[in-house]
């Protein structure tokens, strides 16, 4: 397959009505429409709508993955569940992220290029159902994934050496920040130098709740108790936003430069190539061993058979064939092995210049012969 692109789009606060759909199917006749998505997969072709525009009319998240490395992530916020967080100390610098504004609502447009991935074939599908609680989180006041995409600008030096993390951290990471870093191929080591400290967002504990909520002014708890019965969906949202505005600051330690989370990157990045080299030697002699152990086995039990093995290479030879000359060679290796522990080498030697001569015309099987004795002398 030389093309391939993926797209998926999510209406969550309000799902698509008849005439949404219709419009909707004109854009692809192939594509999975129902009343809260639209997903498609093109390998020749391209989608005809505008992501922008449908996330302007009709859908919350948005995400799109084509096979040569181009990653786009959007996401449809509430102008008044994000307003109150300053983004500017998070986004100034990255150039991969906008911030667009549609009416009551503020678009989050994050678009990656070359993204490697893991090396393995990925279609698109679970990411965006992965990703979809970090809308609900940036809603309810976490910035953490803020911090995550200013660490693109980070990686790709965009800032200078001593500014300032945004946030003390972002630990512990949620599944869904996880997916995140994922699905824009930001550095693993840079993401756990950073999470490494928890982040200045995380949500109170349920009595630190209760506390806030039983100080909020009348006003708030009339506001909200209001959007409750008016079933809002955001109510939610918009009180755990109040909740985090009026949580005590935790006391954070001095803030991490730039520079001082690349270095600890670098440290864990050659931390974790020594493990990995430590666990490969492991594996490898873990496999030698283990071969060593069959070949024993495989030795004694030739060693048991005497005569007939020479009679079994005569009929792998007979069979004329790759197989049966490999097969034959690789036999008479292991009799050459046996000989020699036993002090027999010369009977061996003798043997074989026998079986050469018998088998002069057989070019193939002599070939094979020549390559094992040559791999063997090498070692």
């Amino acid at each position: 397959m030389s093309e391939y692109q993926y797209y998926e789009f999510q209406a969550i606060d309000r799902p698509l009505g008849k005439e949404a759909q219709t419009a909707l199917r004109s854009l692809s006749t192939r594509a999975r429409i129902t009343a809260t998505s639209f997903t498609n997969s093109y390998e020749w072709g391209d989608f005809k709508g505008n992501p922008a525009k449908l996330m302007e009319d009709w859908f919350d998240l948005h995400l799109y993955l084509a096979n040569w490395g181009s990653r786009r992530f959007m996401m449809r916020i509430p102008k008044d569940l994000l307003a109150p967080l300053d983004l500017k100390p998070f986004l100034a610098e990255v150039d991969e992220v906008m911030l667009n504004v549609s009416g009551p609502n503020v678009i989050l447009d994050i678009s990656r290029e070359e993204v490697d991935g893991d090396g393995e074939w990925d279609d698109g599908t679970g990411w965006l159902g992965a990703l979809a609680p970090l809308r609900a989180e940036a809603m309810g006041g976490d910035r953490r994934m803020f911090y995550l995409l200013w660490l693109m600008a980070a990686e790709a030096e965009a800032l200078s050496e001593d500014t300032p993390e945004p946030l003390s951290g972002i630990g512990p990471l949620s599944a869904s920040l996880e997916a995140l870093a994922d699905f824009l191929g930001i550095d693993s080591d840079l993401v756990a130098a950073a999470a490494e400290r928890a982040g200045g967002s995380l949500a109170p504990s349920s009595s630190e709740v209760k506390t806030i909520i039983d100080r909020l002014p009348e006003t708030d708890k009339t506001a909200i108790l209001i959007r409750l019965h008016d079933c809002d969906s955001h109510a939610g949202a918009a009180l755990r936003a109040l909740v985090r505005e009026q949580t005590p600051p935790a006391k954070v330690p001095e803030p991490r430069t730039v520079g001082d989370l690349l270095a600890r990157a670098d440290a864990i990045r050659a931390q974790r190539k020594e493990e990995e080299a430590r666990r490969k030697a492991e594996r490898e002699r873990a496999e030698r061993e283990a071969a060593q152990r069959s070949r024993r086995i495989r030795l004694d039990a030739l060693a048991k058979r005497g005569d007939a093995v020479w009679r079994q290479v005569e009929e792998e030879i007979e069979c004329r064939n790759a197989s049966g000359y490999d097969r034959a060679a690789s036999l008479l290796q292991d009799i050459k092995t046996l000989a020699e522990e036993q002090g027999k080498g010369a009977e061996f030697d003798r043997r074989l210049a026998d079986l050469r001569e018998r088998h002069a015309r057989k070019e193939r099987f002599l070939e094979r012969l020549a390559a094992l004795e040559g791999a063997k002398r090498s070692r």
